[in-house]
């Protein structure tokens, strides 16, 4: 008897994982998109997994939505944590990057399809960090994901009125930041190939004419690297910046580095490179463009070493 009891038993948790993994790519989704870090999303997950595990599945009638809500209410728990790590991180904090290939149909890699994802990209991960828990799972959850507003509620722990509230702020706030939208890759690629040969000329006036007007440069590396301790504003700034580093490190972005996908936009990896007697050493770092009016509006460099551990390229 025994031994017919856990036969049954795991041919019910086989099913169970089954059904499941149907709907991992999505949880990895939902959870990257509200954590912006590969290992908080993919432990949310196997979380949920452990979760859905122990009850009843008879008792749960739309699955995708009940793992979808797990997931938010795992992953506001992370958030509220992360708040109080990132207080004492060095330098300014960029979401975790998503690396894959430049080229080619999409793998079966979950993150592959992860990417396609016009949330995800990187100026949008990064107006989502500066709202508060509360409000980027609401928001998150509700617009992105259609989760209805009285189980938002049952994960916030507040009233449904409260959630939508929640929500509402969290739209305005990403609606007055507005992150520059994803533009083409041909677009990109068009612009980044001016860009970098303005770099390489060395004239000052070629590489601000290819800035937006309003181009912040980004650096993360949390005292482990070289980058911009701050946040850089403005295209002359940020010209004379990038034409330092040009001269410091003698770095020919298009020579040394790899073109790849950033969260699915146009982005270079960068191997570690020694220096010489002229220059200095080069870390191995991720950088990825935004690109508004033809023009480039962003520029986020990560260096950090904990955030480059899954980049194999």
């Amino acid at each position: 008897m025994p031994d017919a009891y856990d036969a049954i038993v795991t041919v019910s948790l086989d099913a169970l994982a089954g059904e499941f993994s149907e709907y991992r790519t999505h949880l990895l989704g939902v959870a990257y998109r509200l954590t912006s870090t590969l290992a908080d999303a993919e432990d949310a997950v196997q979380e949920a997994w452990l979760r859905l595990s122990t009850v009843d599945r008879s008792e749960i009638r739309d699955l995708k939505g009940w793992l979808t809500t797990v997931v938010g209410r795992i992953c506001l728990d992370r958030l509220r944590s992360a708040a109080v790590r990132r207080e004492r991180y060095t330098g300014s904090w960029l979401p975790e990057p998503v690396v894959t290939p430049l080229g080619g149909a999409p793998g079966e890699d979950p993150l592959d399809t992860i990417v396609r994802d016009d949330g995800v990209r990187m100026a949008a991960l990064i107006v989502l960090d500066k709202l508060t828990p509360e409000q980027r799972v609401a928001f998150v959850l509700h617009d992105a994901f259609g989760v209805p507003f009285d189980e938002i509620a049952e994960t916030l722990g507040v009233s449904a009125a409260t959630a939508r509230q929640y929500a509402s702020r969290g739209r305005k706030a990403v609606a007055d930041a507005n992150p520059p939208p994803r533009a083409s890759l041909d677009e990109q690629r068009t612009v980044l190939e001016h860009f970098m040969a303005a770099l390489a000329s060395g004239d000052l006036r070629a590489v601000v004419r290819l800035l937006h007007p309003d181009v912040a440069l980004i650096g993360d590396a949390d005292g482990k690297a070289r980058t911009a301790r701050q946040v850089i504003h403005g295209a002359d700034k940020v010209a004379r910046f990038l034409l330092g580093l040009m001269v410091r490190y003698g770095l020919p972005l298009h020579e040394v580095g790899q073109a790849v996908l950033v969260n699915g936009d146009l982005g270079v990896l960068l191997p570690d490179r020694p220096g010489d007697g002229d220059h200095l050493d080069l870390t191995r770092r991720v950088s990825v463009f935004a690109i508004r009016d033809g023009k480039v509006t962003g520029f986020y460099d990560v260096a950090n070493p904990e955030k480059l551990t899954r980049v194999t390229l």
